[in-house]
């Protein structure tokens, strides 16, 4: 079996954990979407929604799944944070010609057309990475591998673009699923300054 700590390469790393540090991440006081209260604060959309945090993060992604060898064939999380990391990657997929579709798991059930949990083109079958923009308990990935297995898709993995170190890692592979973290918090903090 492959390493699910597997990192992307040292340039995409270092790189990476550079633009977290300068536009994601705050000192301070916050409650997490977890509960917790926290001195640190990682907003990664600040990140991944940008033109160059999407085109680094989707290349980055692809090649720690190949690292761990994860054959996937679907990528998606809980909405909002799962959303422009599934999307980079899918875009970067069709550029290496190895086409992976990106699908969206709602928070709750629509309750009006067809009442779906997961949009996009999402099938029962599909092998999937399940996608998180950062991991503190691991609840947002653990609610979306039960609403991928709940509509008869296959959890590789879960790859988050930042690890908190905060336990959510080690409570979704104590459950089988091996996680990988393209940064841990803990190389963030590290640049920032005071």
């Amino acid at each position: 079996m492959a390493d699910s700590h597997a990192s992307p390469p040292a340039s995409a790393d270092s790189t990476l954990v550079r633009m977290l540090a300068e536009r994601s991440a705050r000192r301070g006081q916050f409650t997490l979407s977890s509960g917790r209260t926290s001195s640190l604060y990682i907003d990664a959309r600040l990140t991944t929604m940008s033109p160059d945090g999407l085109a680094l993060i989707g290349p980055t992604a692809l090649a720690a799944f190949d690292r761990a060898g994860w054959d996937v064939n679907a990528v998606g999380g809980l909405t909002l944070g799962a959303d422009p990391v599934s999307y980079a990657i899918a875009y970067a997929s069709a550029l290496a010609d190895r086409p992976l579709r990106a699908f969206t798991v709602r928070k709750e059930a629509k309750t009006h057309g067809t009442g779906r949990l997961i949009e996009g083109p999402f099938q029962a079958g599909d092998r999937v990475a399940v996608i998180e923009d950062v991991i503190t308990t691991g609840g947002s990935a653990r609610r979306a591998i039960e609403a991928v297995r709940g509509a008869g898709g296959e959890v590789v993995g879960v790859l988050a673009v930042v690890d908190r170190e905060e336990g959510g890692r080690e409570a979704i592979e104590q459950d089988g699923v091996p996680v990988i973290a393209l940064v841990r918090a803990s190389d963030v903090v590290a640049l920032l300054p005071g």
